[in-house]
């Protein structure tokens, strides 16, 4: 994993405090752990969080453990798991330092902004539309880009999708991006044909704006399967 973003340190923090709390997100395991609590709209169990980065739980709590010392994280017991095993379960903790990802109150945001398009009649076309605006904006700054499949990967990876990239044998064939994550897969459940809309619009929108490249396929994960694009040459 490359730098991790900068971070700014609860308010009153000491120097030392501010050293240990680099300290511990400079740790690849942590930092990703981090990420991924970030991302959850509910607090998440040891194994949950061992599951989501491919970890055994063993592992994985000493690095919960060590980030709820620094303030980082918050542990409560949860009575509802196994009979006689109450669960543990983590979330970012009320003053942690922001490292540039959307803060807790956005998810709340974006459920009821879906539910007022709901209620003024918007459709999927509406939410495609939106999304290729979006897109474009997106793509606009990546004008100087050399690769536009890279800049297409790069933008989706910094939103967190996680991507992965298959390129195909046949140079003329189309690569295929698959998202190992999606961001608004919860939102997503709720409201597929909105979400998935503007998901898809927002790339047709992006691959579009870098002019040498084109769509060619969307597969949402409503499905069953991961979300995923097939990106090839314009023809």
């Amino acid at each position: 994993m490359g730098a991790n973003p900068s971070v700014t340190a609860p308010a009153g923090a000491d120097a030392r405090a501010r050293l240990d709390l680099f300290k511990t997100l400079g740790d690849d395991t942590r930092y990703t752990i981090y990420l991924e609590l970030v991302r959850s709209q509910r607090p998440l169990t040891t194994v949950e969080v061992a599951e989501m980065i491919g970890l055994h739980s063993n592992t994985v709590r000493p690095h919960l453990e060590r980030m709820r010392d620094v303030g980082l994280v918050e542990m409560r017991v949860d009575a509802r798991g196994e009979i006689g095993r109450p669960q543990h379960r983590y979330s970012l903790a009320a003053n942690a330092p922001s490292l540039g990802l959307e803060p807790p109150v956005m998810p709340v945001l974006s459920r009821m902004v879906l539910s007022m398009a709901e209620r003024l009649g918007a459709d999927q076309h509406d939410a495609h539309a939106v999304g290729v605006d979006e897109g474009a904006r997106r793509g606009a700054a990546f004008s100087d880009a050399h690769c536009s499949l890279d800049a297409f990967v790069t933008d989706l990876d910094q939103l967190g999708f996680d991507p992965i990239v298959s390129d195909p044998e046949d140079p003329c064939d189309a690569a295929v991006v698959t998202f190992a994550n999606c961001p608004f897969g919860d939102l997503a459940t709720g409201h597929p044909d909105l979400v998935c809309s503007l998901h898809h619009g927002m790339i047709e929108g992006f691959i579009d704006a870098m002019g040498d490249t084109e769509l060619r396929q969307f597969s949402s994960s409503i499905g069953g399967t991961p979300c995923r694009v097939a990106v090839g040459d314009r023809r």
